[in-house]
């Protein structure tokens, strides 16, 4: 589920392990599924341990970890992806059987990281600075949800022909946007989720730019959304606040809180739930609201 306010709320959490170095690379006993974990924990453990963790990024739904420049060593970094259950964690974790890799650390306030998945489903990998910019480049992963601009955001989806609540869960398009956001900020758009993106005006996609920036940025202050299965905690073992602010994400059947006249409802959209009010975000729209 993390999408890019609970990865950016990760992120920051992590702050006090900057300057710490790592002291030794877990790989704790679990007798579920494995993760990917790349490379080979010998190798992973040769090429990182010692080194100082000199700075923390995010390229979409993964957390950057940084290592700095030691002896021989180029810049290599750590890049986590939580998938759909996964968490980076300071704090001692919601279970210990679903803890799949951990640092130890030392020289700074934090003494261990950790990451821990239910499902399974993420991955650590290490690489270096030439493999990062050939994964995770622009052709890999597109720009960032939170910087991209309205120009880019339409000139990258104008031409398609998909639904335009499709659309924003393309990862090569725009990074960071899932399931959940991308219906808040639909929403919030006022854009039906079923509109094709080459059918959309440019106050559309200005409208869209603008509540993809709003809905995110607000969503990070809340420290993210934790749901009913209460997986998603931050770097501190604590829910996240976004969740009482939804507009319209789990609440079919409920009455929106914008209008007031209409109640949410839910429909399967690429196999995925997608909320939407009727009365804010008729299918006919011609243009949006001022």
């Amino acid at each position: 589920m993390p999408e890019l306010p609970e990865v950016e709320t990760m992120r920051r959490g992590l702050t006090p392990v900057l300057g710490s170095r790592v002291a030794e690379v877990i790989r704790p006993r679990c007798k579920l599924r494995p993760i990917e974990i790349a490379p080979r924990l010998s190798t992973f453990r040769r090429l990182v341990m010692g080194r100082t963790i000199a700075k923390l990024d995010r390229v979409g739904k993964r957390v950057v970890i940084e290592l700095g420049v030691n002896g021989k060593h180029q810049p290599d970094s750590i890049v986590i992806e939580p998938r759909m259950t996964g968490l980076v964690l300071l704090a001692e974790p919601p279970d210990r059987a679903h803890l799949r890799f951990g640092l130890r650390l030392e020289g700074g306030p934090a003494s261990e990281l950790w990451f821990w998945d239910r499902r399974g489903l993420g991955s650590v990998r290490l690489v270096s600075a030439a493999e990062f910019a050939v994964r995770y480049g622009l052709d890999r992963v597109g720009p960032d949800a939170l910087r991209i601009s309205a120009h880019e955001l339409a000139s990258r989806l104008a031409a398609s022909r998909r639904e335009i609540k499709v659309a924003l869960l393309d990862q090569r398009a725009v990074a960071g946007i899932g399931n959940l956001y991308a219906s808040e900020i639909l929403h919030l758009a006022g854009v039906h989720p079923r509109r094709r993106c080459n059918q959309l005006r440019a106050a559309e996609w200005r409208a869209i730019h603008d509540a993809t920036r709003e809905v995110l940025e607000l969503a990070i202050c809340y420290e993210g959304s934790t749901l009913g299965d209460g997986t998603y905690r931050n770097a501190l073992n604590e829910a996240g606040n976004y969740q009482n602010h939804h507009r319209v994400y789990d609440r079919a059947r409920q009455p929106c809180t914008r209008c007031a006249s209409s109640v949410i409802e839910r429909f399967v959209q690429a196999q995925r739930s997608t909320f939407y009010c009727p009365g804010c975000q008729p299918l006919g729209r011609r243009q949006v609201e001022k």
